[in-house]
């Protein structure tokens, strides 16, 4: 069974785009009545306020008539930033050699939190560099990733 959010990756993905956006990934944390969706899209010069806007409109028009969620939520449109969350093998790949932080469901090393360089993607399978040691992860084992700004 798919989860909520490759479902609504699926149905968001080409109202995005048709926006001239890139759907980056989303989020859906439950917290009860105040449970958050939030969408993050990217484009080739960057997202602006205005360009978070018109997404959102279209988001919620879409999300208004296809009624995937059942309880309350508020909706984000926002730019992934500078510590931009990773999702996919193909965002991990793009940020091979940059460090990230990356919480996992189970343990890996006696670790749910790692912190390292990103230093391949094969197929499902990260290898991030902790502390000189390789540790490899699947991606279905990530609960969340970011890359880690350099400032």
């Amino acid at each position: 069974m798919a989860t909520l959010e490759t479902k609504l990756t699926e149905m968001l993905t080409v109202p995005v785009e048709a926006l001239g956006f890139q759907l980056w990934g989303i989020e859906f944390v439950h917290a009860g009545r105040h449970s958050i969706l939030r969408v993050f899209i990217d484009g080739e010069s960057g997202i602006n306020i205005e360009d978070c806007a018109e997404a959102s409109r279209q988001v919620s028009a879409v999300l208004d008539v296809e009624d995937p969620i059942s309880t309350e939520y508020t909706l984000e449109v926002s730019s992934p930033g500078v510590d931009r969350p990773l999702f996919t093998a193909a965002q991990y790949a793009a940020y091979i050699g940059e460090d990230a932080k990356v919480q996992l469901t189970m343990p890996v090393a006696g670790s749910r939190n790692l912190k390292g360089a990103i230093t391949s993607i094969e197929g499902q399978m990260l290898t991030i560099n902790v502390d000189g040691e390789d540790l490899i992860v699947a991606l279905d084992n990530v609960r969340k990733g970011n890359v880690i700004a350099k400032f």
